[in-house]
Order: C-alpha cells, then structure tokens, then sequence
C-alpha cells in the first residue's frame, strides 16, 4: 500500500481551511488477487464519504453532465481503433515484436505521430 500527499493541493485546496484535509491514497490490486478485509473496510468508507461540494469543486447541473458525457463518447470513438491490414519488413516486424506485449499499440503511437509530422512525410513520399 501506498500513500501520496501533495503538499501544493493541500496548500491550495479551500476545504483545507475549512479545517478538512485531502489526501490520496493509491492501492495496486491484482486482476486475481482477493481484497484484504482492510482493502474491503477502505473501499467501502470511500463509498459511503459525502461529496463536499465548494467554489472550487460546485456540483454540476444535469446539462453539464450531460455535456461531459458527449464529450466522453467523443473521445471514446476517437480512441476506438480499426483493425487493417499491414505488411511490415521482417526486419520491421521483428523489431516491433521485440518490444513485448503490447506492441501494436505502441506501433499504432508511432505511426500516429509520424502521420502528424508534414516534414516527416515529405521525406519518405
């Protein structure tokens, strides 16, 4: 388990003057691992906290929420990739597969960026 404070939000944060702290607390779990009565006893007090809303934290109107959830499944689609078909060099493949698991996203960054770079793709044209 691991704690993080950050001194500058607390520094900031109006609910500190108001005499409540704000911390984070970061806990990595396993896909497989079972939860500790502790983990289980910490994930239902977050559960049941009140939200403590304030100037810098107001509470959203249902037409705000409503606006970050379009905005949501924007980015969701434009997240969302499309399978094709590519042929690579042997040399290029092997590369790439040298990178571990995972490493068609990371081609899939690549590329991105490449085909975001007009200097870059004057020079192989």
């Amino acid at each position: 388990m691991r704690f993080e404070w950050d001194e500058e939000k607390e520094r900031k944060s109006s609910r500190n003057k108001r005499g409540i702290t704000v911390a984070t607390k970061r806990v990595t779990i396993t896909k497989n691992q079972k939860l500790t009565p502790e983990q289980l006893s910490m994930m239902q007090a977050a559960i049941d906290a009140p939200v403590i809303y304030d100037e810098e934290l107001p509470k959203q109107t249902a037409e705000q929420l409503a606006q970050f959830r379009r905005l949501s499944e924007i980015k969701r689609a434009e997240r969302r990739k499309q399978n094709v078909t590519l042929r690579l060099s042997s040399v290029a493949l092997e590369k790439a597969r040298s990178l571990g698991k995972g490493y068609t996203s990371v081609l899939s960054r690549i590329l991105e960026n490449a085909l975001n770079d007009p200097e870059l793709i004057r020079k192989y044209l």
